[in-house]
């Protein structure tokens, strides 16, 4: 497809034609003084002159913030543009130009289909624990205050070629991206999924940016009003646009500026650089400490492409994660169209480090393309059986013969709903810190590594932090000591929550159009009162048998028992976005 991409703000317009199989840009263009000499309209009757000679498929607008609505691209009309609106409130400084140009659009170009695509959009899989604000639930309900996080685009843009590069599934990495600009966030991205973002409830939120203040203690706030004389629209201006690097350098924003002056001896300049490196530094351990581990660092946006001696500083000394930065790597790196992706670590370096250069507007092109084609649509194929999974284990042979004995083998209690699994006589007991839990289930058959899948009231119970994963993926989870018969074993990980989801066959699949890996939303019937669970993974294999797995927690939330069923009302774009780069598996 060849998609009108456009980025209006308040003053100016970006715009650029795409060819989502190729990734190239058939024309781009910048308007700029919009409200002091031309409207929105006017500007878009420029854009129609320019692209005049193109035949377009649809047009993809970036809007900065979907709130808790939208957890992903949409196709625009009256509804989408009447809740935009109402967003306005969490982002008055962009969304209303956002809106602006979408009617202006939508009026210049009436019979091609427009798009919403939302920077907030890939942190909506966050968990919980990191979206929420420690105040009152019910205050911050009334007011939608939560974190979101922002430059979603980009951060999915670039861990999907990282993944490329590494000839690896999303599904497969711990990324941390480094979103490095005048506006800069950092992301974890574990096994495809935005866990963690800098970015909160607005932008202002987290690193050092080029004139934002990033994180502060929040009575800084009240001080300034209180002692300072400041009212709010000054504090307002004051964190936004007048602190950050040129707030600390006194000399402005830009980077390469700012490393010259550093060099010939401007102190500011070299506070702002040192200050902006160790907040980007920290972030980076802290997001490793989430996930349990980091397989890769990635650094883009214009300071993280193009500047070494930023890189250098926030990539240094991290050997202690397993990297080590090749200097000569770093020095010549210049990620660009040609080679987007540059490596920055030593052969020898256990976790990577790459320079990708990001396309934000490729990836609005690409996610467009696919709500047009319909990725995002399902099949009403009917109801899907719902199966409560209790707390359970799964084996290796070398711990089952350390829990069982030597000569021990799986005696099978009962077959299971999935073909070739079943139930097993034996039973372990869970140690944790804080508490024991006896009597848990075995499942067969063995597998590779031992994996124990609990709920979070078993969690709390044992005084343990389980991640949420996928089932298989305990790299960097959570210890446990099992006890059986025969002795104990110390697991230093294998235990998780595990990531709601369905099993269905290649068939099902076709016949309720989704894929091996996507996240979709699914209606649950059955129950006392009527729920919605997001972000249920979709799980494809030959054998396996149509049913939607959740734990006792998430049952008893819906109120469900034996006998509930679910059907599926959306799909999450996933993977569908980046699928013209690499096969989709299925």
């Amino acid at each position: 497809m060849q998609i009108l991409v456009i980025n209006c703000g308040s003053s100016s317009l970006k715009y650029q034609v795409i060819d989502t199989v190729s990734g190239t840009s058939a024309t781009r263009g910048r308007i700029e003084r919009i409200g002091a000499e031309r409207s929105h309209v006017e500007a878009l009757g420029e854009v129609m002159t320019a692209v005049a000679d193109f035949r377009l498929d649809g047009i993809g607008h970036r809007v900065v913030h979907g709130g808790e609505r939208f957890r992903q691209a949409h196709l625009i009309d009256d509804g989408v543009i009447a809740t935009l609106t109402a967003l306005v409130p969490l982002a008055p400084l962009h969304n209303p130009a956002n809106i602006a140009g979408i009617r202006a659009a939508r009026d210049t170009f009436p019979d091609l289909p427009h798009v919403a695509v939302f920077d907030t959009a890939f942190h909506a899989t966050m968990p919980r624990r990191a979206s929420t604000y420690a105040i009152e639930p019910e205050l911050a309900a009334k007011l939608n205050i939560r974190r979101y996080g922002f430059h979603g685009t980009s951060h999915k843009y670039v861990a999907g070629l990282a993944a490329d590069y590494l000839d690896a599934d999303p599904g497969e990495l711990r990324l941390i991206t480094c979103h490095l600009g005048n506006g800069a966030s950092v992301c974890a991205v574990e096994f495809g999924q935005s866990v963690e973002t800098s970015m909160g409830m607005t932008p202002l939120e987290g690193l050092v940016m080029g004139t934002r203040a990033g994180d502060l203690d929040p009575a800084i706030v009240l001080e300034l009003q209180r002692s300072g004389g400041f009212s709010i629209d000054e504090v307002d201006r004051l964190l936004n646009e007048h602190s950050g690097l040129a707030g600390l350098s006194g000399i402005g924003a830009d980077m390469r500026d700012l490393e010259a002056q550093a060099a010939a001896g401007h102190d500011g300049a070299r506070l702002a650089i040192t200050v902006f490196c160790h907040r980007v530094k920290k972030y980076i351990g802290a997001y490793a400490a989430t996930m349990g581990g980091v397989d890769a660092i990635i650094m883009t946006g214009g300071i993280g492409e193009n500047s070494a001696t930023v890189r250098r500083r926030i990539l240094q000394r991290l050997e202690f994660l397993g990297l080590r930065l090749d200097e000569d790597r770093n020095l010549d790196a210049a990620p660009g169209v040609r080679q987007p992706v540059v490596a920055l670590h030593d052969e020898r370096s256990r976790v990577k480090a790459f320079a990708i250069a990001t396309n934000e507007e490729l990836m609005i092109a690409r996610e467009t393309a696919s709500i047009l084609a319909g990725h995002d649509e399902v099949a009403a194929a009917g109801p899907i059986p719902i199966a409560i999974s209790a707390r359970h284990v799964h084996l290796d042979e070398a711990t089952l013969k350390a829990l069982f004995g030597a000569d021990a083998s799986l005696t099978k209690l009962r077959d299971i709903s999935q073909p070739g699994q079943f139930a097993c006589e034996e039973q372990v007991s869970l140690i944790g810190p804080k508490g024991r839990i006896d009597g848990v289930r075995v499942l067969g058959p063995l597998r590779t590594k031992t994996q124990i899948e609990i709920s979070r009231t078993d969690e709390f119970h044992l005084g343990v932090d389980a991640p949420i994963r996928a089932s298989g993926r305990i790299e960097g989870s959570a210890p446990i000591t099992l006890a059986g018969p025969a002795g104990k074993i110390d697991l230093p990980e294998g235990l998780i929550c595990a990531w709601r989801h369905i099993h269905m066959n290649g068939e099902d699949a076709a016949r309720f159009g989704v894929g091996n890996g996507e996240f979709i939303e699914v209606a649950v019937t059955g129950g006392e009162r009527d729920l919605i669970f997001q972000d249920v993974m979709v799980r494809v294999a030959p054998a396996y048998v149509l049913e939607m797995h959740i734990d006792t927690d998430e049952a008893n939330a819906a109120e469900l028992g034996r006998g509930a069923s679910g059907n599926l009302v959306y799909t999450h774009l996933g993977d569908a976005a980046h699928a013209v780069m690499r096969t989709k598996r299925i």
